[in-house]
């Protein structure tokens, strides 16, 4: 289960701050294609928001192809080949990959490890036949 959750005294706007996590959720896998977003009216409830914030974030999201809404189903997570390119989304893709890799820092840090043996760490599993490139 996700999690979308919004800062009330960041400078970003609501809206942003949703359409950024669910895109994230998205790129990691989190979300897979033809999952289910939940109604306006509920998740702005959950948060404490207007309607239109969240209304707004869909709206993003279905403008840069990251979800499909189809009138009383819903909004879903759009099928792969039918959103939008992989460098229209670079930003976010280049956000998703600096917060995990701000999380693995602070697992090795807290292991003890420096950077000379998490950067040997991360090019192993980079290099792994068992690693999937991304797509």
């Amino acid at each position: 289960m996700i999690e979308i959750t919004v800062d009330t005294r960041s400078p970003t706007p609501h809206y942003e701050q949703i359409r950024s996590q669910i895109t994230g959720f998205v790129l990691t896998g989190a979300l897979p294609p033809g999952t289910q977003l939940p109604p306006i009216r509920q998740l702005a409830g959950h948060l404490g928001l207007s309607n239109g914030a969240v209304a707004r974030a869909y709206k993003e999201l279905e403008r840069e192809g990251t979800v499909t809404t189809n009138g009383k189903k819903g909004t879903a997570i759009a099928p792969q080949d039918k959103r939008t390119a992989p460098g229209r989304t670079s930003p976010d893709r280049l956000a998703v990959l600096s917060d995990a890799a701000r999380e693995y820092a602070a697992i090795a840090h807290s292991l003890g490890y420096d950077l000379t043996a998490a950067s040997a760490a991360l090019h192993s599993a980079m290099t792994s036949p068992f690693t999937k490139a991304p797509s």
